[in-house]
C-alpha cells in the first residue's frame, strides 16, 4: 500500500484509526487510478483459506513462484502461514513444512504462490511478525520446494488425493492397532468425528521391514473436524495414550519419502559393515538440540531398561508421570557400535515432577513382551546428564551447548584420547510440537514450571570417537 501511495505522490492518511486509514488510502489509490484513465475490468480473486493439494517430485515448479520462510513457531500449521500471507494467493498445497533430519520441524517452511507476482509481494513481508516471532522471507527455488513437498510413492498420493480438508498425525499406537480401532477412537467419547472414507483415510507408517512405527495420519473432511480431533489427544488405545499433531501433505510425503528411502538404502546395503580403513575412525554426529543445563534437578535417568525397548515403552512405563516430559524430552542412550546401552535421560517440566517420578518409579517392572525388568529411576540435574554426555568432561564454555572442541583430553587409564563422542539423533522422523503445548503445564504447588522452548538448527559436522575408548556411549535422542 505505501509503495502504491509513494509512486501515485499520494500523502498517506495520518487519522488514529489504522482501519479508517487504510481504507482512506485504499479509495485515494482507486480514484487517483481511475483520473488516469484505467479501466478496472478484471478482478482478481483473492483466496482465504489455503486448499489442499500434492505434489509429485515430476512436477515442474516454476523457481519464480517460491519463497522460503524462515523463523517460525514449532507449532505454526500450513494454514497459520497462509494467514501470514494473506491477500496472496498461495497455489493448492503450497506450504511445505520443512523436517530436520531428525523429522522434527525445523521453523522453515517453504511457500509456492500462484504467480511471480504475488511471490514478489510476498517478499516484502519480511520481518513481518506471527505473534512476538519476526519471520524471514526469502526467494527459493522449485527444486527446494520440490525436495520438501514432491512425493515418491503412489500410496501417499492415493491416501492424499482424497480431497480431506484436514490431516491429524497419531502417535503411540499400539503395534498390532487397526483402522477399526481408529475408527473407534474419534467417534467415541464427548466430541465424536468421522474419518474421511473410513478405513481408507487410516494410513499406518511402516518401518523398512514392514513393522508398524506406532505412527499414523488420518483424514478428516472439514476444517470444524480439526478441534474435535484434537481433542482426542492423550487419550487411550488399550493400555497405550495416543498423542496428536495436526499435519500437512507436505509431512506425510516427506516421512513416507524417508520411509522408502530408508528401505532403499536397506536393500543395497551388506549385512556386515566394511571396516573402517586404517588410520581412520568411526564417524559420529554433532546434535542439533539443546540439552538443558543447571543444577535444579528436573531431569531423570532411566537405568536397566531391556534392549529392545523405545520410547513408548519408556512412556508406557513412566504412565501418569509421562504428561509432564517437556517436548523431545526421552533421550535414549546407544553405546558406539549402535547398539542400546540400557539407558535413557528424561526431561521433566519441574524438579518436583522429577522428584514424585523417580520416587514412585524406581524399582518398579517393565513388561516387555514375557520379560519383565526392574528399573532404577534416578532424579538428576541437566548438569549431570550433561557431564554424562561429555564423557566426565565438564564443557569450557557455554553449558547449553555441546561442542566437542578441538581439544585432547587425558585420563591416566589410556593416555591422550580424542573428546569423547557427541549426541546421535534417532533418524525416524517424529513430529515436534503436541497440543499440549497449548495447554497449562500441570501445576505443582509451591514450583516455577519454566517456559519450555524446543530448539534446532545447524549441519551435522563429522566427529571422530575415541579410538582408545571404542564402548564410549554415543547417545541418540529421539
Amino acid at each position: 500500500m505505501l509503495d502504491m501511495l509513494n509512486y501515485l505522490g499520494i500523502s498517506p492518511y495520518s487519522g488514529e484509526n489504522f482501519y479508517a486509514a487504510e481504507v482512506k488510502d485504499m479509495t485515494s489509490i482507486i480514484q487517483r487510478i481511475i483520473a488516469d484513465g484505467f479501466r478496472l475490468e478484471l478482478p482478481e480473486t483473492v483466496d482465504l483459506v489455503l486448499e489442499t493439494g500434492i505434489c509429485s517430485k515430476d512436477d515442474e515448479i516454476d523457481g519464480n513462484c517460491i519463497v522460503r520462510a524462515r523463523g517460525l513457531p514449532w507449532q505454526s500449521s500450513d494454514q497459520d502461514i497462509a494467514k501470514f500471507f494473506r491477500g496472496l494467493n498461495v497455489a493448492k498445497g503450497g506450504v511445505a513444512l520443512c523436517l530436520s533430519p531428525q523429522g522434527r520441524r525445523n521453523g522453515e517452511a517453504l511457500v509456492r504462490f500462484v504467480s511471480q507476482e504475488h511471490r514478489d509481494m510476498a517478499l516484502k513481508r519480511h520481518k513481518h511478525h506471527i505473534g512476538s516471532r519476526y519471520i524471514e522471507v526469502y526467494r527459493a527455488s522449485g527444486e527446494d520446494f520440490l525436495s520438501v513437498a514432491g512425493g515418491a510413492t503412489c500410496e501417499a498420493a492415493a491416501f492424499l488425493s482424497r480431497g480431506a480438508q484436514v490431516i491429524v498425525r497419531m502417535r503411540g499406537l499400539p503395534y498390532d492397532a487397526t483402522p477399526q480401532q481408529v475408527l473407534d477412537f474419534f467417534s467415541t467419547g464427548e466430541n465424536p468425528v468421522l474419518v474421511l472414507d473410513g478405513a481408507e483415510g487410516v494410513l499406518f507408517v511402516r518401518r523398512a521391514d514392514g513393522r508398524a512405527t506406532g505412527d499414523a495420519f488420518v483424514l478428516f473432511s472439514k476444517e470444524e473436524d480439526a478441534p474435535k480431533a484434537l481433542s482426542r489427544h492423550r487419550k487411550s488405545i488399550g493400555a497405550r495414550y495416543i498423542e496428536l499433531f495436526r499435519s500437512t501433505t507436505a509431512e506425510v510425503q516427506q516421512v513416507l519419502n524417508r520411509s522408502l528411502e530408508t528401505r532403499t538404502s536397506q536393500s543395497s546395503t551388506p549385512s556386515a559393515a566394511p571396516a573402517p580403513a586404517e588410520g581412520l575412525l568411526p564417524v559420529a554426529l554433532v546434535p542439533q538440540h539443546v540439552i538443558t543445563s543447571g543444577t535444579a534437578k528436573d531431569c531423570v535417568r532411566l537405568r536397566g531398561l531391556p534392549y529392545e525397548a523405545q520410547v513408548e515403552h519408556i512412556l508406557t512405563f513412566l504412565d501418569e508421570f509421562a504428561k509432564n516430559i517437556v517436548v523431545q524430552g526421552v533421550h535414549m542412550v546407544y553405546n558406539a557400535q549402535g547398539h542400546p546401552s540400557g539407558e535413557a535421560f528424561i526431561q521433566m517440566d519441574s524438579e518436583a515432577s522429577a522428584f514424585l517420578c523417580a520416587q514412585h518409579k524406581h524399582h518398579r517392572y517393565m513388561t516387555f513382551g514375557k520379560k519383565q525388568r526392574y528399573i532404577e529411576v534416578f532424579q538428576c540435574s541437566g548438569d549431570d546428564m550433561n557431564l554424562v554426555l561429555t564423557g566426565g568432561v565438564t564443557p569450557a564454555t557455554s553449558p547449553k551447548v555441546l561442542s566437542p572442541g578441538p581439544l585432547t583430553y587425558y585420563y591416566p587409564a589410556m593416555g591422550p584420547t580424542l573428546p569423547p563422542p557427541p549426541l546421535v539423533y534417532w533418524g525416524y522422523p517424529t513430529p515436534p510440537v503436541s497440543p499440549a503445548h497449548y495447554y497449562h503445564p500441570p501445576h505443582h504447588p509451591g514450583t516455577m514450571i519454566p517456559e519450555v522452548v524446543s530448539v534446532g538448527g545447524g549441519s551435522p559436522i563429522p566427529i571422530p570417537p575415541p579410538a582408545a575408548c571404542p564402548e564410549w556411549p554415543i547417545y541418540m535422542v529421539n
